[in-house]
């Protein structure tokens, strides 16, 4: 590292206690808190994503998007204090368009910039220029200088939603090889603005040269966090800037990005309405996300490291009849072969047996035999599918259909 480089100053928590106490974790779980309030909205019959905001911030004299120098301390060059309440951006998220997986061309965010952002003309306000000479005032130690949570003003501005100041620091960070600076728990600004669904900071962050495979000290990259929280607008952002990104980067607990959507759809829509095609928004993003995954390429196939499970098995263990339908109609693959592929042992014929009684299990098992379930084969216990059926009169039907399609078939083996 060149000699030249300013250092990291340390900010204390004496130095933070004239400021607020918002920071980045305190920011991203406000911002989730409002995420998961519960709705009652859905469309009845499809799966479209709601729409969003505005592409472009409101952004006025009174709201110029980038503190001020009053809330620096020329004095103290070394303090970095978060932003007061009320100085935020509407937050950038976008319309995005939900084709189904069979159509083709790709996934488009709706009227994303290229290059640095630019305010319209008709739109009064400070401009990117007027955020650049203010980080340029500022001077590059107090842009790299971290909290005691590892906490950068990029990471702050970033968190916010304030675009303007984000790209002119991130420039900065940039010039200095620190964009991917990391705060306490491992995240990059780019991770960061992912948690806080900032889909243009994204793009504009990859832009600029954020390293788009990074991960947290959990081993999460920016698809996982978006898969996670169910965000379609920053898998856009991301697929729609072009970078190749690594669709199958596991996390520390084994998961490729699309083994994380499917366990968070398979939350939100916990319990499944077999009844009722109604989803919540939640339900509706996270499903989004999903098919966002699969068609940019995500490997329908790949296990999960622990329990070897595939994502048919995921969907087949919560009982969710629309993820397992949506599964079976992938347009690419042996779906045979897929079916029947084993988790220690179990297919997801084997699964859907041991599952309560009732209208899931019952759609599940027949979906799985029409796309070519093989109940013939036995687990690690020797088990067929049919032995797993729990004792009763209601799994009676499925007791006999098993049975009646217990011949294997060509080409598969137990």
């Amino acid at each position: 590292m060149s000699s030249a480089f300013p250092p990291h100053p340390s900010v204390s928590q004496n130095e933070r206690s004239h400021c607020s106490t918002q920071t980045v974790k305190k920011l991203l779980e406000e911002r989730r808190r409002r995420q998961q309030q519960p709705d009652t909205g859905g469309v009845q019959g499809q799966f479209s994503s709601p729409l969003s905001q505005p592409l472009t911030p409101s952004v006025n004299e009174a709201d110029p998007g980038f503190p001020t120098p009053d809330f620096y301390s020329p004095s103290d060059p070394g303090r970095l204090c978060p932003l007061p309440l009320g100085m935020e951006e509407a937050p950038d998220t976008q319309l995005y368009t939900d084709p189904p997986l069979s159509q083709a061309g790709s996934w488009r965010v709706s009227g994303l910039p290229s290059g640095p952002p630019q305010l319209p003309s008709a739109v009064t306000g400070p401009s990117l220029d007027a955020a650049r000479a203010h980080m340029l005032a500022l001077g590059p130690q107090q842009l790299l200088a971290q909290d005691e949570e590892g906490d950068t003003l990029l990471h702050l501005f970033v968190a916010r939603g304030l675009r303007w100041a984000a790209y002119a620091a991130a420039e900065v960070l940039q010039v200095y090889g620190h964009l991917d600076i990391r705060e306490h728990k491992g995240k990059t600004p780019l991770l960061v603005a992912a948690a806080a669904n900032q889909p243009l900071i994204v793009q504009d962050l990859l832009s600029l040269g954020a390293e788009p495979n990074a991960t947290d000290h959990q081993g999460r990259s920016v698809l996982h966090v978006a898969a996670t929280y169910g965000l379609p607008g920053v898998l856009s952002a991301v697929f729609n800037s072009g970078i190749q990104v690594d669709l199958e980067v596991r996390d520390f607990e084994g998961l490729t990005p699309l083994h994380t959507a499917i366990l968070a759809l398979n939350v939100a829509m916990r319990p499944p309405d077999f009844s009722s095609r109604m989803l919540s928004t939640q339900a509706q993003d996270r499903l989004t996300c999903v098919k966002m995954l699969l068609y940019m390429g995500a490997d329908h196939t790949s296990q999960e490291i622990k329990s070897n499970k595939t994502v048919l098995h995921l969907a087949v263990q919560a009982a969710n009849p629309t993820v397992v339908q949506l599964l079976l109609e992938l347009p690419r693959g042996d779906l045979r072969a897929f079916v029947n592929m084993k988790a220690h042992g179990n297919t997801a014929l084997h699964m859907a047996a041991a599952l309560p009684p009732g209208p899931p299990q019952e759609a599940i098992v027949r979906r799985l035999l029409a796309a070519g379930a093989d109940p013939t084969l036995r687990n690690l216990e020797n088990e067929q599918p049919v032995h797993l059926l729990r004792s009763g009169p209601g799994p009676e039907g499925l007791r006999q259909l098993l049975k009646r399609s217990r011949v294997a078939p060509s080409g598969l083996s137990s």
